[in-house]
């Protein structure tokens, strides 16, 4: 695989979704915050800040001791994403290392560090893990064969049901009465109407 060959076009994709679903298993930005509040207590009082040709040098007889509390403060924000279940030991150490660095490490790297560190600190007091995915329900299968929907129950209709097919009683024809019906008809008379017949006379 060549080094101008182009990623998979999924492979951002599921990175970032297995990321985002490491992170939300742990307290992620508590531990950030814990990070990078140790860096500016760590940093400031071993660094010297130019102005032209004046340096001011910002470090302090305390030096060593906030070198500890901002390593300490790193260690700790990485204990909060890999070790979750230390996130309140953790957090109540990182809010103490940052009241302590007040005194010491230059009001707590210029009360930035005191600050990031703090809210760290707080955010992994009160994490808290969420309760587990509920597993859903897997969809039933509805294509048939060759991936055509497949069809839906048979349900047979008001008029399709055994009770239509029974013997409906016959009516009578409407020129012929209820009593008439069952009599025999009489071709030998001349009026083909009073006897019901259709117009046609017997050869007799």
């Amino acid at each position: 695989m060549s080094a101008e060959t182009p990623a998979a076009p999924g492979q951002f994709t599921r990175r970032r979704l297995q990321f985002r679903a490491w992170r939300g298993t742990r307290p992620f930005w508590a531990g950030l915050f814990v990070m990078f509040g140790g860096l500016p207590i760590a940093y400031f009082p071993y660094a010297h800040l130019q102005i032209g040709h004046l340096t001011l040098a910002m470090a302090t007889t305390a030096g060593a001791g906030s070198l500890i509390i901002g390593v300490l403060l790193v260690v700790l924000g990485f204990s909060l994403w890999f070790q979750k279940h230390v996130r309140t030991f953790a957090g109540v150490a990182a809010i103490l290392l940052a009241l302590v660095s007040i005194p010491v490490s230059n009001l707590g790297g210029f009360l930035i560090g005191f600050l990031l560190a703090m809210v760290g600190g707080a955010m992994a007091v009160s994490w808290a893990p969420g309760p587990p995915p509920e597993p859903q329900a897997v969809p039933e299968d509805t294509q048939g064969e060759g991936g055509a929907p497949a069809a839906a129950p048979y349900e047979a209709a008001p008029h399709e049901s055994a009770s239509y097919y029974e013997a409906a009683p016959q009516e009578s024809a409407p020129h012929e009465s209820a009593d008439d019906a069952d009599e025999p008809k009489d071709l030998s008379g001349t009026s083909p109407v009073s006897n019901g017949a259709n117009g046609r006379h017997s050869a007799g």
